[in-house]
């Protein structure tokens, strides 16, 4: 028998009545699993009232993790019979403005936009809010008042970075030596960060650092690397830290598994086992991570499930399209990978 991955399991198993389940999970404090928010494309397709078109803005094609979400989205909201356009903003705020104006002249019946710059969310809004285009705000967090002040057409589709960073601590706080490999009392690490204006980023950084506190733990931070979500260049910063800092670092956090793929590369350069004598954690569940936690090579990493986010949003963007009521926040939760339970979400 074909084993089929979780991924395509949560794609085909879609939940009848998913709709209804969307308009009772308000509230920023509500969470949904993706199980909980999937849909039955033919009962999707059925529900909708006529057709519309719907313009969608993504930060940067160049995104593993959004290149998994903009795909599971276009297929959602092509399957409920909507005309769909994706614009590549290229990591330009101007760039994706300038996208924003061009979908309002053609007069698209909903925006998704997941912004460049989270601090740019209202000027997003006053400039849509005057046609009454709704917005579906995806994966990255606007500040609740950018919601408020477009009341009932404006929304947030994403998940809580909060917990994200908590469970990377848990993973670490769930090893044999709780991330103290020397045993000297202190867990030394180092910390990857993505785009210092993202939520996610920042959340995710004080987060995992908060749980190993929480739990009692000492920490030491010797040098925390802004590198953007970039592979590429978490290579070149965590191989630069492993020479500056050599056998002192026992951790090492990344804000996204695009990172710590890079950080693995360089751990392995240098000669470092993880497992042994150091850690490395994620964020994001890709295929190429899930399967080196697999294999031991990754601590562990967490599910930022592209599957149950995209559909959420584009469940969101069918309730505007047929008028009714939509909450100001949808989540989805994240999950723990480990070598436990990885072989569950390969893709």
């Amino acid at each position: 028998m074909k084993m089929i991955s979780r991924r395509d399991f949560l794609k085909a198993s879609a939940v009848v009545g998913a709709a209804a389940a969307m308009t009772a999970c308000g509230g920023s404090s509500s969470s949904t699993a993706a199980s909980s928010v999937a849909s039955s494309t033919a009962a999707s397709a059925a529900a909708t009232n006529g057709s519309a078109t719907v313009g969608v803005c993504i930060y940067q094609f160049a995104d593993n993790f959004m290149t998994l979400y903009r795909a599971d989205l276009e297929g959602y909201l092509k399957d409920m019979g909507y005309a769909v356009t994706i614009m590549d903003g290229k990591n330009d705020q101007n760039t994706q403005t300038e996208q924003i104006n061009t979908f309002l002249q053609q007069g698209v019946d909903v925006l998704i936009i997941n912004p460049v710059q989270t601090t740019s969310a209202q000027t997003i809004v006053d400039t849509v809010s005057p046609s009454g285009t709704p917005i579906v705000f995806i994966n990255r967090e606007p500040d609740k008042s950018v919601l408020d002040s477009y009341a009932d057409k404006c929304c947030y589709v994403g998940a809580d970075a909060r917990q994200s960073g908590t469970y990377q601590g848990e993973l670490i706080l769930e090893t044999e030596t709780q991330g103290d490999i020397n045993g000297d009392g202190v867990i030394t690490y180092i910390m990857c960060k993505g785009d210092p204006e993202n939520i996610d980023a920042q959340y995710r950084t004080e987060y995992s650092i908060k749980a190993l506190e929480d739990a009692g733990k000492k920490v030491n931070c010797l040098y925390e690397y802004l590198d953007n979500w970039d592979q590429t260049t978490a290579q070149q910063d965590v191989a630069n830290a492993l020479s500056q800092y050599g056998d002192q670092i026992e951790v090492v956090f990344c804000n996204n598994d695009a990172m710590a793929l890079g950080a693995l590369q360089s751990i392995q350069q240098a000669g470092r086992t993880v497992g042994k004598d150091i850690y490395l954690v994620g964020v994001d569940a890709l295929a190429e991570a899930v399967q080196d936690v697999l294999d031991g090579n990754m601590t562990g990493t967490v599910l930022n499930d592209d599957v149950g986010q995209a559909t959420a949003a584009a469940e969101a963007a069918k309730l505007y399209v047929e008028g009714s009521a939509v909450e100001q926040y949808y989540w989805v939760d994240y999950v723990k990978v480990t070598k436990d339970n990885a072989s569950e979400y390969v893709k």
